[in-house]
Order: structure tokens, then sequence, then C-alpha cells
């Protein structure tokens, strides 16, 4: 199953890198979306873990951004990641930002978006997730929430109340995204209280809600990114996402005039120290999943290292394909024995 998928990536990868990144993503969608469902290899035992309360046959997730509309999910799963973060999930349908809105830095293998939260809404996630779960998965399924573009801000915290009433009974975690920097004023509500203000709505709807983590941008400044770590312990939150895209460039090596968010290898250091800092200040207290430049085996075991629990890909995935899912499952648990791990829990931390 993998080498006839990576032999049909590899067939189509030429096409797709040589026409625009947009359409050549949703022609991708379009064909894991027809891909049959099938049960992927089994995870080495060292891989499996236990964060914020749920088991994860392996900590190598997709990253919010790949999937919006869960179109995908049946695939994702077939293609052997341990969990997908799907979304970011607005209430109603939007276009987000008029095209061109992607763009490819092959020679960083970076991707800039300022693509804005474009959708189909909560109701047409809905019934995709219904289905992919009816079928059996054995991947964990993340949901990302976000307000709508046109939500005045006092109805923003509103929106993501929406969003836990409607979806949240169908995650096994769920993800707050106020980092994008694609939507006007969102990352204004990482500040402390504002969060608060939100996860109090978002609880407000039940008392069995999810794991609720937090998703957050790599540009904090060390007091804003440290009182963001003391608020989500004392919140209770299930975990910090770090991180979502940047919006430096010449201070992680690129030069470009374009406008949005940054992700990719570029991104790679600045993630993990993001990472470190949260995991040094909370003394591991809150579990992180580490997401940014992800390309291989040694970059996901490093932030692992760094703090992470679990981590992310999805830039990684444009450039490398399904064939990187593989190498980063079967280089981790040589990486743990390398170091005398047994396990992945083992690892998380040591070299922060």
């Amino acid at each position: 199953m993998w080498r006839i998928t990576e032999a049909s990536y590899a067939i189509m990868r030429p096409i797709l890198l040589s026409i625009d990144a947009e359409r050549a993503h949703r022609i991708t969608l379009a064909t894991l979306a027809r891909m049959p469902s099938m049960a992927p290899s089994v995870d080495p035992p060292e891989l499996h873990t236990t964060v914020f309360g749920v088991s994860f046959s392996s900590p190598v997730g997709l990253a919010a951004g790949a999937d919006k509309d869960a179109r995908a999910v049946a695939a994702w799963n077939t293609l052997g990641f341990g969990f997908a973060e799907i979304g970011t999930i607005t209430p109603c349908p939007q276009a987000g930002n008029p095209p061109p809105r992607i763009w490819r830095l092959p020679e960083h293998r970076a991707l800039i978006n300022r693509l804005g939260f474009p959708g189909e809404g909560m109701e047409a996630v809905a019934p995709r997730i219904e289905r992919a779960r009816s079928r059996g998965l054995r991947m964990r399924i993340g949901l990302n929430f976000g307000p709508n573009k046109d939500t005045p801000p006092q109805r923003v915290a509103a929106d993501y109340a929406t969003l836990m009433k409607r979806l949240g009974g169908m995650a096994d975690f769920v993800v707050v995204n106020l980092s994008s920097p694609n939507t006007p004023g969102l990352r204004e509500f990482q500040a402390p209280e504002r969060m608060r203000a939100i996860v109090a709505a978002v609880r407000a709807e039940g008392e069995h809600t999810p794991p609720l983590l937090l998703k957050i941008a790599p540009d904090l400044e060390l007091p804003m990114l440290l009182e963001i770590s003391t608020a989500a312990i004392e919140l209770g939150l299930g975990g910090i996402v770090a991180t979502n895209t940047t919006v430096k460039r010449e201070e992680v090596g690129v030069r470009s005039a374009l406008a949005g968010g940054l992700s990719g290898e570029p991104l790679r250091a600045q993630t993990r120290e993001v990472i470190a800092h949260m995991y040094r200040h909370t003394r591991g207290r809150i579990p992180i999943i580490g997401v940014g430049g992800i390309t291989s085996a040694e970059d996901a075991y490093a932030h692992i290292r760094a703090g992470a629990s679990l981590v992310e890909l999805y830039t990684g995935f444009v450039y490398g394909g399904p064939r990187v899912v593989r190498d980063i499952r079967e280089g981790l648990p040589r990486l743990l024995a390398r170091d005398g791990f047994r396990s992945i829990s083992d690892a998380v931390g040591t070299a922060a």
C-alpha cells in the first residue's frame, strides 16, 4: 500500500509543482478523497503514547490547514498518520481572502499563505467526520476552530462556543486557533484575559467537552509566551499547539515581500525554541504539540526532545509526499533506541 501511494505521488509530483499551489492542493485533496480506505501498517509499540488522556498509536499527525473541510479523513488514516487536525473550521461558510493566496518557496521548502480561513463551514464538515468515524479509524481526530472573518470582536467567543456545541462531540480533541496572521485582530485574543473569556464560553457548552488546546503564534515575545503558558495551566487546558505560521522573513532567512504566514523549514528553529521555552517554564505540566519545519524523523525527534509530546506536519508533506510520513514512523524508533529511550514519552523534554 505504501509503495503504491508513493509511486503515484512520484508521478504526480512534477505536475503538481508546476501549477498554481492552491489548485495543486485541491487536486491532491480530490485524489485522496477517492483513495480506498485501508488499514495502515501497525505502528511500533514504542511510538504508542497517551497525551491529555487520549491514546495515540503514533505521535505523528497532520497539521491543520491541509484538510480544512474534512474531505480526505480516511486517506490520512490510510497514509499512517497517528492523528489529523482538521480545519480551521468556521461556523459559517466563507470564501477567505481573494487569490492568489498560497505561494511556494521551493528553495526554502516553504510556503506562504494568506488564505483567511476559507471553508464550507461546520454544517458541511459534520457529516464527513461522522461518515469517516462510522467506517472505523485508527487515528485520532482533532478539530481546529476559528471565527468567521465578519464576526465582531465581542462575538468571537460565541463563534468558538457554537463550533464546540455542533462538533465537539465528534472530536478526540479540539484546538482553539487564536494565532492565524490572516484573520484581522485574531492574534490579539492570545492575551490571557481574552483567552480566558473564550475558554469559558467554549466550556459552557457542556461538562464533557473534549480536551481543549490552544494554538499559538511563533512570533510572541517571551514574556507573553510565558504568561500564556501559565494561564493555560491555570485554566486546565489539555495542551498547547506550538506553533502557527510566522510573519517573520529575514529573521528566519527568507527574503520575500509576500504577505501572509510562512511555514516549512525556515520555521523549524523558531518553533523548537518556543517548544523548549514553554516546556521549561511549565516543567512539562502541559502537553505540547510541536508543528513547524518537520521534514524528517530527525526533525520530529528534536521537537520531541525539546518538549513536544506529539508532532504535526503539513508543508513537509507538500514537498515530501507520503514517503515522509513513513520515514518518520520508521525513523523514530531507531532514534529512540540509539539514545536508550523505550518510548516516545521517555524522550519528551530531555533536551529542553
